[in-house]
């Protein structure tokens, strides 16, 4: 059931990458520009007090993670999320049936 449930957040996290690919390559044609819409931007966009409060909480607890949470922020929006849908979907696949063994 639990991974029926990761596989269910992979693909929401899938289409939302898409959604944000779509959104980009628009923008980019309008401006005649490149324009990417990066993590921290979208994260910021949607509730600023969260990111100020993971970003002390990390500089609190963990310092050495600021460096690759600093990466992972300045990254496309679809690309984060599409790989890691694309993780989620993978890693919680159903088994695969064995071939000529009965499973009682």
């Amino acid at each position: 059931m639990i991974r029926g449930f990761f596989r269910l957040i992979g693909l929401l996290l899938l289409a939302a990458g898409f959604v944000f690919l779509v959104y980009d390559g628009a923008r980019s044609i309008a401006d005649q520009a490149l324009r990417l819409t990066k993590l921290g931007e979208f994260w910021n966009d949607i509730n600023q007090a969260s990111q100020r409060s993971f970003l002390a909480m990390i500089d609190a607890d963990a310092p050495w993670l600021r460096g690759g949470l600093k990466l992972l922020l300045d990254q496309p929006s679809w690309a984060v999320m599409g790989i890691l849908g694309i993780l989620l979907m993978l890693l919680c696949r159903p088994r695969r049936p064995l071939i000529g063994y009965s499973r009682n």
